[in-house]
């Protein structure tokens, strides 16, 4: 039986009443720890790694780039795949952290404000075709955030956390669980990629054919499945 459309949006990004230095607090607390980590990052790796590093970290931030592509990008360049792991996962994690702080001030940035409130006026279309997300609930979100569809990642786990009825802390826990799962799935399958290539070329270069033909299948038909 579909599941009814029946979040009204006010539920998922309400309007809070909060204080000048405490509405200031929630925006600018995402970013500082962002920036702490790559301040961390300077201090450890050569300045002009750590560069490139905090380019693929926005590069992730801006669409149609996804943890999928970036990864193996940063791996390629020659970070390791743990780095590459938890920098990327950290973003979405920060997401869901900015989220679930300022859902409501998100309504007002211009392009995600968009992005939010398209998602939340087709809220019960879009769970209809995804029942395993409320079947599964808890396990829906950290499945939503760990494979990269469409509007996934730290801002779509939160919209979804709320539709299915999630409290803020346990949609953040499972923003944090799907994003580094996920992105250790796609790292160690990058490096394993990368030193076959290295060992021999022919082979590397056939595995990944094969990894790319069968991900791509399997994304046309979800897509095609979510077309019906």
């Amino acid at each position: 039986m579909p599941i009814p459309a029946r979040i009204p949006n006010l539920d998922i990004c309400p309007m809070l009443n909060v204080s000048l230095p405490e509405r200031i607090f929630r925006i600018v607390f995402p970013f500082l720890l962002g920036g702490c980590y790559f301040g961390v990052c300077l201090l450890f790796l050569p300045r002009d790694m750590a560069l490139v590093l905090g380019g693929l970290m926005l590069a992730y931030v801006i669409p149609p780039a996804g943890k999928e592509s970036v990864i193996p990008i940063g791996i390629a360049i020659g970070f390791p795949w743990w780095l590459m792991t938890f920098s990327i996962a950290l973003i979405d994690v920060l997401a869901g952290i900015f989220m679930a702080l300022n859902c409501d001030m998100a309504l007002k940035i211009p392009v995600l404000g968009r992005w939010i409130q398209h998602f939340m006026d087709k809220g019960g279309e879009f769970i209809n075709k995804r029942p395993w997300l409320e079947r599964f609930y808890f396990t829906g979100v950290v499945l939503f955030v760990m494979f990269p569809l469409q509007g996934s990642g730290g801002v779509g786990g939160t919209l979804v956390g709320r539709m299915i009825g999630l409290s803020p802390g346990r949609t953040l826990l499972a923003i944090t669980l799907g994003a580094f799962t996920g992105c250790a799935f796609i790292g160690l399958g990058a490096e394993v990629i990368k030193d076959l290539i290295l060992m021999n070329l022919e082979i590397g270069i056939a595995v990944l054919v094969i990894v790319l033909a069968t991900l791509a299948t399997g994304y046309l038909l979800y897509r095609r499945r979510l077309g019906r």
